[in-house]
Protein backbone atom coordinates (compact mmCIF):
# COMPACT_ATOMS: atom_id res chain seq x y z
CA UNK A 1 0.00 0.00 0.00
CA UNK A 2 1.15 3.64 -0.98
CA UNK A 3 2.79 5.85 1.92
CA UNK A 4 -0.53 7.63 3.55
CA UNK A 5 0.62 10.95 5.76
CA UNK A 6 -0.11 11.14 9.35
CA UNK A 7 -2.96 13.50 8.98
CA UNK A 8 -5.24 10.79 6.67
CA UNK A 9 -3.48 7.92 8.30
CA UNK A 10 -4.10 8.28 11.89
CA UNK A 11 -7.73 10.42 11.76
CA UNK A 12 -10.34 9.69 14.10
CA UNK A 13 -12.93 7.46 12.91
CA UNK A 14 -14.81 7.74 16.43
CA UNK A 15 -16.34 10.58 18.89
CA UNK A 16 -13.91 9.06 21.57
CA UNK A 17 -10.88 9.55 19.28
CA UNK A 18 -11.61 13.58 18.35
CA UNK A 19 -8.75 15.10 20.44
CA UNK A 20 -9.13 18.01 22.50
CA UNK A 21 -12.94 18.74 21.29
CA UNK A 22 -14.93 16.63 24.27
CA UNK A 23 -17.39 20.20 24.86
CA UNK A 24 -18.14 19.78 21.35
CA UNK A 25 -18.48 15.55 20.67
CA UNK A 26 -20.03 15.38 23.79
CA UNK A 27 -22.91 17.51 22.73
CA UNK A 28 -23.34 16.02 19.39
CA UNK A 29 -23.62 12.44 20.59
CA UNK A 30 -26.05 13.78 23.67
CA UNK A 31 -28.16 15.17 20.62
CA UNK A 32 -28.31 11.83 18.24
CA UNK A 33 -29.14 9.98 22.04
CA UNK A 34 -31.95 12.35 22.39
CA UNK A 35 -33.21 12.74 19.21
CA UNK A 36 -32.96 16.59 19.39
CA UNK A 37 -30.73 16.46 16.17
CA UNK A 38 -30.75 20.20 14.34
CA UNK A 39 -30.62 20.73 10.56
CA UNK A 40 -28.15 23.32 10.26
CA UNK A 41 -24.53 23.32 12.72
CA UNK A 42 -21.17 25.32 12.32
CA UNK A 43 -17.89 24.52 13.03
CA UNK A 44 -15.76 27.46 13.76
CA UNK A 45 -12.26 27.09 14.62
CA UNK A 46 -8.51 27.39 13.36
CA UNK A 47 -6.71 25.74 11.10
CA UNK A 48 -6.04 20.98 11.89
CA UNK A 49 -8.82 20.96 15.19
CA UNK A 50 -10.69 18.91 13.48
CA UNK A 51 -14.01 20.66 11.86
CA UNK A 52 -13.91 18.45 8.65
CA UNK A 53 -13.40 15.52 10.78
CA UNK A 54 -16.12 15.55 13.35
CA UNK A 55 -18.48 16.78 10.94
CA UNK A 56 -17.82 13.29 8.86
CA UNK A 57 -18.09 11.72 12.44
CA UNK A 58 -21.15 12.96 12.85
CA UNK A 59 -22.82 12.31 9.65
CA UNK A 60 -21.26 8.40 9.42
CA UNK A 61 -23.18 7.65 12.98
CA UNK A 62 -26.35 9.74 11.47
CA UNK A 63 -26.39 7.11 9.18
CA UNK A 64 -24.83 4.18 10.51
CA UNK A 65 -26.78 0.96 10.49
CA UNK A 66 -25.59 -0.73 13.89
CA UNK A 67 -24.23 2.29 16.22
CA UNK A 68 -22.33 1.18 19.55
CA UNK A 69 -22.88 3.62 22.43
CA UNK A 70 -24.02 6.54 19.54
CA UNK A 71 -20.58 6.28 17.75
CA UNK A 72 -20.39 4.14 14.34
CA UNK A 73 -19.54 0.84 14.44
CA UNK A 74 -16.87 1.55 11.23
CA UNK A 75 -17.83 -2.15 10.08
CA UNK A 76 -21.31 -1.87 7.82
CA UNK A 77 -22.06 -0.70 4.72
CA UNK A 78 -22.65 2.66 5.48
CA UNK A 79 -19.61 3.12 7.62
CA UNK A 80 -17.50 1.96 4.78
CA UNK A 81 -19.33 3.38 2.19
CA UNK A 82 -18.57 7.12 4.14
CA UNK A 83 -15.24 6.07 5.01
CA UNK A 84 -13.96 5.23 1.38
CA UNK A 85 -15.96 8.56 0.01
CA UNK A 86 -18.49 6.18 -2.29
CA UNK A 87 -21.64 7.09 -0.69
CA UNK A 88 -24.00 9.29 -2.24
CA UNK A 89 -25.71 10.89 0.64
CA UNK A 90 -22.74 12.42 1.89
CA UNK A 91 -21.52 15.12 0.07
CA UNK A 92 -18.89 17.68 0.34
CA UNK A 93 -18.48 20.80 -1.14
CA UNK A 94 -15.37 23.18 -1.26
CA UNK A 95 -16.90 26.69 -0.66
CA UNK A 96 -13.81 27.90 -1.92
CA UNK A 97 -14.38 27.09 -5.63
CA UNK A 98 -18.21 26.62 -5.64
CA UNK A 99 -19.01 29.72 -4.02
CA UNK A 100 -21.33 31.46 -7.24
CA UNK A 101 -24.96 31.96 -7.00
CA UNK A 102 -25.13 28.84 -9.78
CA UNK A 103 -23.58 26.61 -7.50
CA UNK A 104 -26.36 27.04 -4.63
CA UNK A 105 -29.22 27.03 -7.12
CA UNK A 106 -27.90 23.80 -8.10
CA UNK A 107 -27.90 22.50 -4.55
CA UNK A 108 -31.22 24.08 -3.75
CA UNK A 109 -32.27 21.28 -6.48
CA UNK A 110 -31.06 18.54 -5.10
CA UNK A 111 -31.71 19.11 -1.55
CA UNK A 112 -35.60 17.91 -1.73
CA UNK A 113 -34.51 14.27 -3.16
CA UNK A 114 -34.59 11.36 -0.60
CA UNK A 115 -31.20 9.87 0.55
CA UNK A 116 -30.41 6.84 -1.46
CA UNK A 117 -29.54 4.55 1.10
CA UNK A 118 -28.92 6.07 4.53
CA UNK A 119 -31.14 7.83 7.13
CA UNK A 120 -30.24 11.66 5.95
CA UNK A 121 -28.32 13.39 3.13
CA UNK A 122 -26.16 15.46 4.64
CA UNK A 123 -24.45 18.12 3.03
CA UNK A 124 -20.37 19.25 4.66
CA UNK A 125 -19.69 22.88 3.37
CA UNK A 126 -15.78 23.66 4.08
CA UNK A 127 -14.58 27.29 3.89
CA UNK A 128 -17.78 28.33 4.05
CA UNK A 129 -17.49 32.05 4.43
CA UNK A 130 -15.82 31.69 0.81
CA UNK A 131 -19.40 31.91 -0.24
CA UNK A 132 -20.13 35.73 -2.26
CA UNK A 133 -23.53 37.85 -0.42
CA UNK A 134 -25.28 36.78 -3.01
CA UNK A 135 -24.70 32.85 -2.88
CA UNK A 136 -25.18 33.40 1.11
CA UNK A 137 -28.68 35.20 0.23
CA UNK A 138 -29.80 32.78 -1.97
CA UNK A 139 -29.53 29.79 0.82
CA UNK A 140 -31.13 31.38 3.37
CA UNK A 141 -34.49 30.09 2.57
CA UNK A 142 -33.59 26.48 1.90
CA UNK A 143 -31.27 26.91 5.04
CA UNK A 144 -34.34 27.71 7.82
CA UNK A 145 -36.45 25.53 6.26
CA UNK A 146 -34.96 22.16 4.47
CA UNK A 147 -36.53 19.14 4.23
CA UNK A 148 -36.60 16.70 7.21
CA UNK A 149 -34.19 14.04 5.77
CA UNK A 150 -31.53 17.42 4.76
CA UNK A 151 -29.19 18.37 7.37
CA UNK A 152 -26.13 21.41 6.70
CA UNK A 153 -22.70 21.33 8.15
CA UNK A 154 -20.86 24.54 7.67
CA UNK A 155 -16.81 24.36 8.61
CA UNK A 156 -14.69 27.74 8.58
CA UNK A 157 -12.05 29.59 10.41
CA UNK A 158 -13.09 32.43 9.49
CA UNK A 159 -16.83 32.88 11.42
CA UNK A 160 -16.97 36.90 10.94
CA UNK A 161 -16.71 37.11 7.53
CA UNK A 162 -20.16 34.41 7.57
CA UNK A 163 -23.18 36.60 8.22
CA UNK A 164 -25.57 36.79 11.18
CA UNK A 165 -28.05 35.51 8.92
CA UNK A 166 -26.72 32.44 8.60
CA UNK A 167 -25.46 31.94 11.61
CA UNK A 168 -28.87 32.74 13.42
CA UNK A 169 -30.20 29.78 11.38
CA UNK A 170 -26.96 27.60 12.72
CA UNK A 171 -26.13 25.60 15.41
CA UNK A 172 -22.60 27.12 16.52
CA UNK A 173 -19.65 25.03 17.79
CA UNK A 174 -16.29 26.37 18.54
CA UNK A 175 -13.56 24.48 18.38
CA UNK A 176 -10.29 25.14 20.53
CA UNK A 177 -6.64 25.16 20.03
CA UNK A 178 -5.30 21.75 20.72
CA UNK A 179 -3.02 21.72 23.86
CA UNK A 180 0.07 21.12 23.45
CA UNK A 181 0.48 18.25 26.15
CA UNK A 182 -2.37 16.76 23.78
CA UNK A 183 -0.26 16.68 20.84
CA UNK A 184 2.48 15.25 22.60
CA UNK A 185 0.32 12.54 23.56
CA UNK A 186 -0.88 11.90 20.01
CA UNK A 187 2.52 12.12 18.17
CA UNK A 188 4.19 9.85 20.81
CA UNK A 189 1.29 7.65 20.11
CA UNK A 190 2.12 7.50 15.92
CA UNK A 191 5.71 7.11 17.13
CA UNK A 192 5.14 4.38 19.19
CA UNK A 193 2.98 2.54 16.91
CA UNK A 194 4.21 -1.27 15.97
CA UNK A 195 4.50 0.20 12.34
CA UNK A 196 6.90 2.59 13.14
CA UNK A 197 8.92 2.30 16.39
CA UNK A 198 10.67 5.78 16.01
CA UNK A 199 12.50 6.82 19.26
CA UNK A 200 11.98 10.37 20.14
CA UNK A 201 12.55 12.23 23.71
CA UNK A 202 10.26 14.92 24.80
CA UNK A 203 12.10 18.15 23.83
CA UNK A 204 12.09 17.04 20.56
CA UNK A 205 8.05 16.70 20.99
CA UNK A 206 7.77 19.91 22.79
CA UNK A 207 9.32 22.05 19.92
CA UNK A 208 7.15 20.07 17.44
CA UNK A 209 4.16 20.49 19.05
CA UNK A 210 5.06 24.57 20.09
CA UNK A 211 5.44 24.87 16.18
CA UNK A 212 2.08 23.41 15.23
CA UNK A 213 0.31 26.57 17.20
CA UNK A 214 -2.61 24.57 18.74
CA UNK A 215 -3.03 22.49 15.28
CA UNK A 216 -2.93 18.51 15.36
CA UNK A 217 -2.65 18.87 11.65
CA UNK A 218 0.14 20.61 11.51
CA UNK A 219 2.18 18.71 13.89
CA UNK A 220 1.89 15.31 12.43
CA UNK A 221 2.57 17.03 8.82
CA UNK A 222 6.17 18.25 10.45
CA UNK A 223 6.22 14.79 12.56
CA UNK A 224 6.16 13.12 9.36
CA UNK A 225 8.98 15.86 7.80
CA UNK A 226 11.31 15.15 10.81
CA UNK A 227 11.37 11.36 10.21
CA UNK A 228 11.93 11.77 6.56
CA UNK A 229 15.29 13.62 7.52
CA UNK A 230 15.75 11.59 10.85
CA UNK A 231 14.70 8.25 10.54
CA UNK A 232 14.10 6.33 13.43
CA UNK A 233 16.11 8.18 15.71
CA UNK A 234 15.01 11.54 16.01
CA UNK A 235 17.49 14.18 17.97
CA UNK A 236 16.76 17.19 19.64
CA UNK A 237 19.66 19.40 17.66
CA UNK A 238 19.08 17.82 14.18
CA UNK A 239 15.28 18.98 14.61
CA UNK A 240 15.96 22.06 15.75
CA UNK A 241 18.91 22.74 13.00
CA UNK A 242 16.53 21.04 10.44
CA UNK A 243 13.36 23.25 11.65
CA UNK A 244 15.51 26.30 11.98
CA UNK A 245 13.58 26.70 15.09
CA UNK A 246 15.73 28.91 18.30
CA UNK A 247 16.85 26.99 21.04
CA UNK A 248 15.24 27.35 24.66
CA UNK A 249 18.60 27.00 25.97
CA UNK A 250 19.77 30.61 24.72
CA UNK A 251 16.77 32.45 26.65
CA UNK A 252 17.85 30.60 29.86
CA UNK A 253 21.52 32.27 28.79
CA UNK A 254 19.83 35.88 28.67
CA UNK A 255 18.19 35.28 31.90
CA UNK A 256 20.98 33.53 33.81
CA UNK A 257 23.13 37.00 31.98
CA UNK A 258 20.45 39.49 34.02
CA UNK A 259 20.84 37.80 36.78
CA UNK A 260 25.12 37.36 37.23
CA UNK A 261 25.00 40.87 35.24
CA UNK A 262 27.24 39.15 32.50
CA UNK A 263 27.77 41.42 29.59
CA UNK A 264 29.80 39.07 27.44
CA UNK A 265 27.15 36.32 27.46
CA UNK A 266 24.76 38.63 25.89
CA UNK A 267 27.27 39.33 22.75
CA UNK A 268 27.82 35.67 22.95
CA UNK A 269 24.04 35.16 22.48
CA UNK A 270 23.50 37.76 19.69
CA UNK A 271 26.25 36.15 17.45
CA UNK A 272 25.16 32.69 17.83
CA UNK A 273 20.96 34.40 16.55
CA UNK A 274 23.43 35.83 13.83
CA UNK A 275 24.92 32.63 12.74
CA UNK A 276 22.39 30.53 13.08
CA UNK A 277 20.15 32.77 10.92
CA UNK A 278 17.61 32.96 13.23
CA UNK A 279 14.44 35.79 12.80
CA UNK A 280 15.39 38.46 15.34
CA UNK A 281 11.81 38.83 16.02
CA UNK A 282 10.90 35.79 16.37
CA UNK A 283 13.50 35.46 19.05
CA UNK A 284 11.89 38.49 20.76
CA UNK A 285 8.84 36.21 20.58
CA UNK A 286 10.30 33.72 22.16
CA UNK A 287 11.92 36.03 24.76
CA UNK A 288 8.73 37.59 26.07
CA UNK A 289 7.28 34.35 26.35
CA UNK A 290 9.98 33.31 28.41
CA UNK A 291 9.89 36.46 31.03
CA UNK A 292 6.38 35.79 31.07
CA UNK A 293 7.39 32.06 32.13
CA UNK A 294 9.59 33.51 34.88
CA UNK A 295 6.48 35.90 36.00
CA UNK A 296 4.29 32.56 35.89
CA UNK A 297 6.69 30.41 38.19
CA UNK A 298 7.52 33.51 40.42
CA UNK A 299 3.75 34.81 41.40
CA UNK A 300 2.38 30.89 41.30
CA UNK A 301 5.20 28.43 42.68
CA UNK A 302 5.02 25.95 40.13
CA UNK A 303 5.20 25.19 36.21
CA UNK A 304 2.13 23.93 35.80
CA UNK A 305 0.72 27.19 33.57
CA UNK A 306 3.84 26.83 31.62
CA UNK A 307 3.96 25.25 27.57
CA UNK A 308 7.21 23.51 27.92
CA UNK A 309 9.19 20.65 28.18
CA UNK A 310 9.61 18.73 31.58
CA UNK A 311 13.45 20.02 31.69
CA UNK A 312 12.76 23.22 31.07
CA UNK A 313 9.72 23.39 33.90
CA UNK A 314 12.20 22.59 36.24
CA UNK A 315 14.72 25.29 34.99
CA UNK A 316 11.61 27.47 35.68
CA UNK A 317 10.58 26.49 38.89
CA UNK A 318 14.82 27.42 40.47
CA UNK A 319 13.88 31.28 39.02
CA UNK A 320 10.82 31.23 41.38
CA UNK A 321 12.69 33.24 43.74
CA UNK A 322 15.76 34.86 41.64
CA UNK A 323 13.78 37.33 40.41
CA UNK A 324 10.87 39.73 41.99
CA UNK A 325 7.39 40.46 40.80
CA UNK A 326 7.99 44.09 39.97
CA UNK A 327 11.40 43.29 38.20
CA UNK A 328 9.76 40.87 35.83
CA UNK A 329 7.25 43.45 34.97
CA UNK A 330 9.66 46.03 33.98
CA UNK A 331 11.41 43.67 31.99
CA UNK A 332 8.44 42.64 29.97
CA UNK A 333 6.80 46.18 29.74
CA UNK A 334 10.14 46.92 28.22
CA UNK A 335 10.50 43.95 25.49
CA UNK A 336 7.39 44.72 24.95
CA UNK A 337 7.91 47.94 23.54
CA UNK A 338 11.40 47.40 22.12
CA UNK A 339 9.51 44.87 20.23
CA UNK A 340 7.90 47.46 18.14
CA UNK A 341 10.82 49.26 17.53
CA UNK A 342 12.84 46.52 16.03
CA UNK A 343 10.37 45.98 13.34
CA UNK A 344 11.77 49.09 12.17
CA UNK A 345 15.12 48.76 12.74
CA UNK A 346 17.49 48.51 9.83
CA UNK A 347 20.44 47.18 12.04
CA UNK A 348 18.57 44.47 14.10
CA UNK A 349 22.01 42.85 15.59
CA UNK A 350 22.94 46.25 16.95
CA UNK A 351 19.80 46.68 18.32
CA UNK A 352 19.31 43.59 20.13
CA UNK A 353 22.60 43.61 21.70
CA UNK A 354 21.81 47.26 23.10
CA UNK A 355 18.38 46.24 24.71
CA UNK A 356 20.11 42.96 25.98
CA UNK A 357 23.09 45.06 28.09
CA UNK A 358 20.14 47.60 29.00
CA UNK A 359 18.65 44.33 30.66
CA UNK A 360 21.62 43.26 32.32
CA UNK A 361 22.54 46.68 33.54
CA UNK A 362 18.80 46.93 35.88
CA UNK A 363 19.40 46.97 38.79
CA UNK A 364 17.02 44.83 41.63
CA UNK A 365 14.00 46.98 42.69
CA UNK A 366 12.17 46.77 46.54
CA UNK A 367 8.83 47.45 46.98
CA UNK A 368 7.86 49.94 50.14
CA UNK A 369 5.80 47.24 51.72
CA UNK A 370 8.90 44.76 51.60
CA UNK A 371 11.30 47.41 53.02
CA UNK A 372 8.42 47.83 55.74
CA UNK A 373 8.34 43.70 56.29
CA UNK A 374 11.91 43.54 56.56
CA UNK A 375 12.01 46.52 59.16
CA UNK A 376 8.62 44.74 61.14
CA UNK A 377 10.79 41.14 61.11
CA UNK A 378 14.30 42.91 61.93
CA UNK A 379 15.75 41.88 65.42
CA UNK A 380 14.61 45.31 67.41
CA UNK A 381 14.77 43.72 71.02
CA UNK A 382 18.20 45.06 71.86
CA UNK A 383 17.30 48.89 70.65
CA UNK A 384 16.74 51.01 74.41
CA UNK A 385 13.45 53.03 74.29
CA UNK A 386 13.63 56.39 72.91
CA UNK A 387 13.31 58.39 76.44
CA UNK A 388 15.87 55.90 78.28
CA UNK A 389 18.46 55.80 75.43
CA UNK A 390 18.62 59.92 75.23
CA UNK A 391 18.73 59.82 79.25
CA UNK A 392 22.05 57.28 79.19
CA UNK A 393 23.72 59.19 76.65
CA UNK A 394 23.21 62.73 78.81
CA UNK A 395 24.25 61.13 81.71
CA UNK A 396 27.20 59.83 80.48
CA UNK A 397 30.51 61.73 80.98
CA UNK A 398 32.26 62.76 78.04
CA UNK A 399 35.97 60.99 77.72
CA UNK A 400 38.82 63.52 77.89
CA UNK A 401 40.36 62.46 74.77
CA UNK A 402 36.99 62.87 73.23
CA UNK A 403 36.99 66.42 73.86
CA UNK A 404 40.64 66.53 73.13
CA UNK A 405 40.18 65.15 69.50
CA UNK A 406 37.11 67.60 69.03
CA UNK A 407 39.23 70.76 70.26
CA UNK A 408 42.01 69.67 67.64
CA UNK A 409 39.65 69.56 65.17
CA UNK A 410 37.84 72.70 65.68
CA UNK A 411 41.50 74.52 66.17
CA UNK A 412 43.75 72.91 63.28
CA UNK A 413 41.59 72.00 60.34
CA UNK A 414 44.21 72.84 58.08
CA UNK A 415 46.45 70.79 58.79
CA UNK A 416 43.43 68.08 58.44
CA UNK A 417 42.82 69.42 54.90
CA UNK A 418 46.44 68.81 54.05
CA UNK A 419 46.37 65.62 54.61
CA UNK A 420 42.45 64.52 53.24
CA UNK A 421 43.72 66.00 49.85
CA UNK A 422 47.33 64.05 49.50
CA UNK A 423 44.52 61.22 50.42
CA UNK A 424 42.25 61.62 48.03
CA UNK A 425 44.51 62.69 45.08
CA UNK A 426 46.01 59.15 45.58
CA UNK A 427 42.97 57.53 45.68
CA UNK A 428 40.79 58.98 43.19
CA UNK A 429 41.83 56.50 40.36
CA UNK A 430 41.04 53.65 42.33
CA UNK A 431 37.72 55.36 43.07
CA UNK A 432 36.80 55.81 39.41
CA UNK A 433 37.82 52.02 38.36
CA UNK A 434 35.25 51.25 41.54
CA UNK A 435 32.41 53.01 40.15
CA UNK A 436 32.98 52.22 36.41
CA UNK A 437 33.18 48.30 37.64
CA UNK A 438 29.35 48.42 39.43
CA UNK A 439 27.88 50.92 37.80
CA UNK A 440 29.76 51.27 33.95
CA UNK A 441 26.64 51.33 31.62
CA UNK A 442 25.22 54.34 33.78
CA UNK A 443 28.03 56.29 35.67
CA UNK A 444 31.13 55.21 33.23
CA UNK A 445 31.35 57.57 31.11
CA UNK A 446 30.95 60.29 32.89
CA UNK A 447 33.09 59.41 36.07
CA UNK A 448 35.85 58.88 33.40
CA UNK A 449 35.96 62.17 32.70
CA UNK A 450 34.81 63.95 35.96
CA UNK A 451 37.70 66.72 37.02
CA UNK A 452 39.33 66.30 40.83
CA UNK A 453 39.85 70.34 41.54
CA UNK A 454 39.90 70.18 45.44
CA UNK A 455 39.46 69.00 48.40
CA UNK A 456 38.05 70.98 52.01
CA UNK A 457 36.75 69.42 55.16
CA UNK A 458 34.71 66.53 53.96
CA UNK A 459 33.91 67.84 50.72
CA UNK A 460 34.99 67.20 47.20
CA UNK A 461 34.69 69.83 44.20
CA UNK A 462 34.74 68.62 40.92
CA UNK A 463 34.34 69.91 37.39
CA UNK A 464 32.33 67.85 33.90
CA UNK A 465 32.00 68.64 30.82
CA UNK A 466 28.60 69.69 30.47
CA UNK A 467 25.18 70.31 32.64
CA UNK A 468 24.02 67.22 31.58
CA UNK A 469 26.49 65.24 33.13
CA UNK A 470 25.83 66.97 36.51
CA UNK A 471 22.37 66.34 36.39
CA UNK A 472 23.50 62.75 36.34
CA UNK A 473 26.14 62.60 38.84
CA UNK A 474 23.56 64.07 41.29
CA UNK A 475 20.88 61.87 40.93
CA UNK A 476 23.39 59.14 42.02
CA UNK A 477 24.88 61.34 44.78
CA UNK A 478 23.87 58.79 47.33
CA UNK A 479 25.43 55.86 46.02
CA UNK A 480 29.13 58.11 45.58
CA UNK A 481 28.95 59.35 49.08
CA UNK A 482 28.73 55.78 50.15
CA UNK A 483 31.69 54.64 47.55
CA UNK A 484 33.61 57.09 49.28
CA UNK A 485 33.60 55.48 52.32
CA UNK A 486 34.50 52.27 50.95
CA UNK A 487 37.29 53.77 48.70
CA UNK A 488 38.68 56.55 50.87
CA UNK A 489 37.78 55.27 54.50
CA UNK A 490 35.41 57.84 55.13
CA UNK A 491 32.40 59.42 53.80
CA UNK A 492 33.01 62.61 51.60
CA UNK A 493 30.37 65.04 50.10
CA UNK A 494 30.47 66.12 46.67
CA UNK A 495 30.47 69.34 44.96
CA UNK A 496 30.17 69.52 41.46
CA UNK A 497 30.49 72.32 38.58
CA UNK A 498 30.74 72.73 34.96
CA UNK A 499 33.64 73.40 32.48
CA UNK A 500 36.21 73.36 34.83
CA UNK A 501 34.11 75.53 37.81
CA UNK A 502 33.02 73.70 40.55
CA UNK A 503 29.58 75.51 41.38
CA UNK A 504 28.35 75.15 44.98
CA UNK A 505 26.11 72.71 45.43
CA UNK A 506 22.39 72.40 44.35
CA UNK A 507 19.73 73.31 46.77
CA UNK A 508 17.80 70.48 47.58
CA UNK A 509 14.49 71.61 46.14
CA UNK A 510 16.01 71.99 43.07
CA UNK A 511 18.14 68.80 42.65
CA UNK A 512 15.08 67.30 43.26
CA UNK A 513 13.42 68.82 40.67
CA UNK A 514 16.07 67.79 38.38
CA UNK A 515 15.60 64.08 39.57
CA UNK A 516 12.08 64.02 39.01
CA UNK A 517 12.40 64.90 35.28
CA UNK A 518 14.17 61.47 34.60
CA UNK A 519 13.02 59.32 37.59
CA UNK A 520 9.93 59.21 39.86
CA UNK A 521 11.97 58.79 43.50
CA UNK A 522 13.68 62.17 44.16
CA UNK A 523 17.38 61.31 45.20
CA UNK A 524 18.95 62.31 48.51
CA UNK A 525 21.29 65.27 48.26
CA UNK A 526 23.57 63.47 50.97
CA UNK A 527 26.32 65.20 52.43
CA UNK A 528 27.27 67.54 49.56
CA UNK A 529 24.83 70.70 50.82
CA UNK A 530 26.51 72.96 53.92
CA UNK A 531 24.49 71.69 57.21
CA UNK A 532 23.64 73.81 59.92
CA UNK A 533 24.65 73.99 63.30
CA UNK A 534 23.07 72.43 65.86
CA UNK A 535 24.45 74.33 68.98
CA UNK A 536 25.92 71.16 70.24
CA UNK A 537 30.06 70.99 69.85
CA UNK A 538 30.13 67.20 69.41
CA UNK A 539 27.07 66.62 67.88
CA UNK A 540 28.55 69.03 65.25
CA UNK A 541 31.84 67.34 64.89
CA UNK A 542 30.26 63.85 64.49
CA UNK A 543 28.27 65.21 61.80
CA UNK A 544 31.09 66.82 59.71
CA UNK A 545 33.52 64.09 60.16
CA UNK A 546 31.21 60.86 59.81
CA UNK A 547 29.07 62.41 57.24
CA UNK A 548 25.52 61.32 59.41
CA UNK A 549 23.00 64.03 60.10
CA UNK A 550 20.35 64.12 63.16
CA UNK A 551 17.33 62.72 63.79
CA UNK A 552 15.35 64.93 65.81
Amino acid sequence: MAFQVSARAWRPQKFSEVAGQEHITTTLKNSIKNKRIAHAFLFAGPRGVGKTTTARIFAKTLNCLHPVDFEPCNECEMCLSIKNFQSMDIIEIDGASNRGIDEIRTLRESVKYQPTKGKYKVYIIDEVHMLTKESFNAFLKTLEEPPEHTIFIFATTDVHKVPLTIISRCQRFDFRRIQLDTIKEQLLKIANDDKFKIEIDDKTLTIIAKKADGALRDAESLFDQVVAFCGQNIDYATVTKMLNLIDDDIYFAISDAILDKNFKSIFEVSSRIYDNGWNYIDFMDGLIEHFRNILTVAITKSAGLIESAEIYKTKYESYADKFSEGDLLRVLNYLTKFQQEIKSSQNQKVKIEIALCLLVGFEKTSTITELLKKLQNSDLSSLEEPESAVAAVKSRPTPPLAQTKIAEVEKEPESETANTVEEIKGRWGAFIKAVNAEKGLILGPIIMNLHLQRVEGNKIYASTQDGHAQIELEQNLDYLIDKTEGVFGKRFGFVFGVNGEAAPARSSSARTNASSANSNAPQSTGAATERASSGDPIIDSIENTLGGIELR
